[in-house]
């Protein structure tokens, strides 16, 4: 069996591994270009990671593939004493890094529940902390509601009486409402509307979405929301708004609708909003009374030529 097949074993049978990480979610945004390192004793896998290689001005760049918030290293659960915890996840981790084929630059987001990067400290890593931001506890809805600031409680009331959220949004139609959050900022969207479908259809069918929209009695379409979801946490993945009814609050209900739902359908117990390290974005997730929830970006660059390139692109900073 290669590494591949190992790996779509390992996440058939481990609840444990988020949703970014799994198998089928890798063939969908990475297609064949990904692939899987891994520690075993005998017949079982003690640690596993999840890569992408792709080749820049052909150079081989191991980074995070689109729509995928985070990656990174799985580690089989220790009941060891701390001491001993942190020793096999040196060793485990070190020989994750060691197999990585030859590349010029590596950079991935290690999901927030992986906090010990220090082995590859002395590999010679480096790591910048970046941020997301977690409603804990959501299945205690009347705490989650009390959490909230009460200028978002109100635009939520206020919300309630101009629109109606619905369901299952068709995905055309949620690329359309998508782009045009970026088209406010003027970026243009970082994916096709074809890919988006095809991502759609493999959430689907592992039954790891839901769209939920926001309609007036026009039937215009106010905002939108793109839900998935693991063994343990719901995620916010895409959002979309028209920017000419934005003041409806509709994208304020949405979000409260979402963690309702992962109380409520899901029976989960965290939701996660994906980070944002924008500031104008940050607020709305700290006024949801979520917490600001670390998470590491880890990176290496071997390439003479690339890190010329970062150095020039920090004195132009």
């Amino acid at each position: 069996m290669t590494n591949k097949d190992k790996y779509r074993l390992l996440c058939k049978n481990e609840l444990s591994i988020p949703i970014f990480s799994k198998d089928w979610w890798l063939d969908s945004v990475a297609g064949d270009a990904w692939d899987v390192v891994l520690v075993e004793k005998g017949d079982q896998i003690l640690a596993s990671m999840p890569y992408t290689m792709r080749q820049r001005y052909g150079l081989n760049v191991i980074s995070q593939p689109a729509l995928t918030q985070t990656l990174g290293p799985w580690l089989r659960r220790s009941t060891a004493k701390y001491a001993r915890r942190l020793s096999q996840e040196k060793d485990l981790l070190q020989k994750l890094f060691e197999q990585l084929p030859d590349f010029a630059h590596f950079q991935q987001n290690w999901h927030c529940t992986r906090t010990n990067w220090l082995p590859l400290y002395w590999l010679g890593y480096e790591q910048t902390t970046r941020y997301t931001y977690v409603v804990e506890n959501v299945s205690n809805l009347e705490n989650a509601w009390q959490e909230i600031d009460s200028s978002y409680r109100n635009k939520i009331r206020k919300a309630e009486k101009l629109v109606t959220v619905k369901v299952d949004m068709d995905i055309k139609e949620f690329y359309l409402i998508n782009e045009m959050t970026f088209l406010r900022q003027g970026i243009n969207i970082p994916y096709s509307q074809s890919f988006l479908e095809k991502h759609h259809k493999v959430l689907q069918d592992n039954n790891a979405s839901k769209i939920f929209y926001a309609v007036d009695e026009q039937e215009n379409i106010h905002s939108a929301l793109y839900l998935t979801w693991d063994s343990t946490t719901s995620y916010v993945h895409l959002v979309g708004e028209n920017p000419e009814l934005r003041n409806s609050g509709a994208g304020i209900l949405l979000i409260w609708e979402a963690i309702k739902y992962t109380a409520e359908q899901l029976n989960l117990d965290y939701f996660d909003f994906e980070g944002s390290m924008i500031e104008s974005v940050e607020r709305v997730r700290r006024d949801f009374g979520a917490v600001q929830t670390p998470y590491f970006s880890i990176s290496k660059t071997n390439s003479k030529l690339i890190k010329t390139y970062r150095f020039l692109q920090e004195i132009r900073k």
